[in-house]
């Protein structure tokens, strides 16, 4: 069975529109992937802003099931011009998540849904169910 968990200030964004910021599937939990916009929406020019607020995302869906970065098993991260930001982001996930850092896997590609995003990052927890 798939369980939705969200922090309550994306509620209402699950409610109208059936997103599912994070599915717990037993131990698991998966984070839709997330861009670096801020809170209002702006879509920072640079990468390593972009970083710190698709994080901030994470961090708050994780705690929404009452863990933190230190649950973060895997994460993929999609990079538009990896070359140019990807030390930067690899500082800022080392800051973040902690060393050692969990599985990664960073892919270049031509494209992400949002404009003006040139990264977006997936993570999965293991996030044990309460005995």
């Amino acid at each position: 069975m798939r369980e939705v968990i969200f922090p309550p200030t994306l509620a209402q964004a699950v409610a109208t529109s059936g997103f599912s910021p994070a599915l717990r599937a037993g131990d698991l939990l998966f984070l839709t992937g997330a861009t670096g916009a801020d809170t209002s929406g702006v879509m920072p020019p640079d990468a390593e802003t972009q970083t710190r607020n698709a994080i901030g995302k994470a961090l708050e869906i994780l705690a929404a099931a009452d863990t933190d970065a230190q649950a973060v098993v895997e994460v993929t991260s999609y990079h538009i011009g990896i070359h140019d930001h990807f030390d930067a982001v690899d500082a800022i996930l080392r800051e973040l998540l902690g060393v050692p850092l969990p599985a990664w896997t960073a892919v270049e590609v031509a494209g992400l849904r949002r404009p003006g995003a040139v990264i977006e990052l997936r993570i999965v927890a293991h996030v044990p169910l309460a005995v």
